[in-house]
């Protein structure tokens, strides 16, 4: 159950963002302003979801869990930055 939970999260991460900012005060906990959640939302799903999880679970950004972090990073920026790469590839 807990593998697919995660494949749910990595796959459609903003509406894991938006059911979290509905159902539960898990985000609110972590980002205290709208600014960062909305930025967060629209740039890096993924590393928004990292870094509620790290500061809900009192865990400190060092270590394994900056790693954690780093990859989502990678990730988010990968699905953002791969659409260009393909759509300069095809002229």
């Amino acid at each position: 159950m807990p593998c697919l939970m995660l494949l749910l999260v990595l796959a459609f991460p903003r509406v894991v963002l938006v059911l979290m900012y509905l159902l539960s005060d898990y985000l609110q906990r972590a980002y205290h302003g709208l600014l960062l959640l909305v930025l967060g939302f629209l740039f890096l799903p993924l590393t928004t979801l990292a870094y509620a999880w790290m500061v809900n679970s009192h865990r400190p950004l060092d270590g394994v869990n900056l790693l954690i972090l780093i990859v989502a990073v990678i990730i988010d920026v990968g699905g953002l930055g791969g659409g260009e790469w393909h759509r300069r590839s095809r002229y």
